[in-house]
């Protein structure tokens, strides 16, 4: 038995949708951590057959819930899934198998496909400074840029499988001795990143991360963080911050304040940006 995380807030429509999916794709039992939500959609999960709600006061974060989610289950690989998402039939086989055939992985995620039917680039690099740089400030007038084309892999047809540096914590099956072993998310980072220093942390404990297209999601990408698009703008770059800081070794360490101020000049250009384009921050 496999069973599912799914941390929401205010999507009630979506979540239910996306428990549906879960649940037509063979997971029978789902854990759903409500992060405060004020548009009923703990009540309205809790009236699903197989779904257990926890109930937040108030509002942790993603890796926050996710982690509180985690806890409740038992099974041996565990789906997070983001409430804004419908799984296709066979996602949840095929990301399992993977697993299943390697013991040296530690997390498996699918193909994920924006409403449009293009494929969104959630397996991704470590950036360097230099390409972290380049994608940060470029992306947001030139996204077909060099950096940020090597940074999303956006050179590879995304058709194969392969192993990865990161995956975007939008839906991913760990396997819980791996997700054990290194303490699952880190619950400093609010919003954005928990995915990436996971992986990160994962990959220095000698686990791998693998991209499996053979499963596929639709994403339905920011429908909650664009709720509050400059609070998660500003959530964004703090945990850029923290993750620079926990990264960042050597000679490069002094460079961490040049870092920080960069990061401070991009959040209003990423304000600027979402303000202008009206385009949630999620999609970048």
């Amino acid at each position: 038995m496999i069973e599912a995380v799914v941390v929401s807030w205010n999507v009630r429509d979506l979540l239910l949708r996306c428990l549906a999916s879960l649940r037509a794709d063979g997971i029978e039992r789902i854990v759903v951590v409500d992060n405060a939500s004020s548009d009923g959609s703990a009540e309205a999960a809790a009236a699903v057959p197989g779904v257990e709600v926890v109930t937040l006061d108030r509002n942790l974060g993603y890796g926050a819930g996710a982690n509180r989610g985690v806890a409740r289950t038992t099974s041996d690989y565990v789906a997070i899934v983001n409430p804004d998402e419908v799984v296709t039939l066979g996602c949840t086989a095929a990301l399992a198998a993977a697993l299943d055939g390697d013991d040296g992985l530690a997390l498996v995620g699918p193909r994920l496909l924006t409403n449009d039917g293009r494929t969104y680039p959630s397996a991704r690099t470590f950036p360097d400074l230099v390409v972290a740089a380049g994608h940060a400030f470029g992306y947001l007038v030139w996204p077909g840029n060099p950096f940020s084309r090597r940074y999303r892999m956006a050179d590879w047809d995304h058709e194969s499988a392969r192993d990865v540096d990161w995956l975007a914590g939008t839906h991913l099956l760990a396997r819980r001795t791996a997700w054990d072993a290194v303490g699952g998310f880190d619950e400093r980072y609010f919003m954005y990143l928990e995915d990436v220093d996971l992986c990160w942390r994962l990959h220095r404990a000698g686990w791998r991360v693998r991209y499996e297209p053979a499963g596929e999601a639709v994403h339905d990408i920011g429908r909650s963080t664009d709720q509050r698009p400059y609070r998660m703008i500003a959530a964004h770059h703090h945990s850029l911050v923290r993750y620079a800081v926990r990264t960042t070794t050597g000679w490069r360490r002094l460079l961490l304040p040049l870092i920080v101020a960069s990061l401070g000049v991009r959040v209003v250009l990423a304000w600027a940006h979402r303000f202008t384009r009206r385009r949630p921050h999620a999609a970048l």
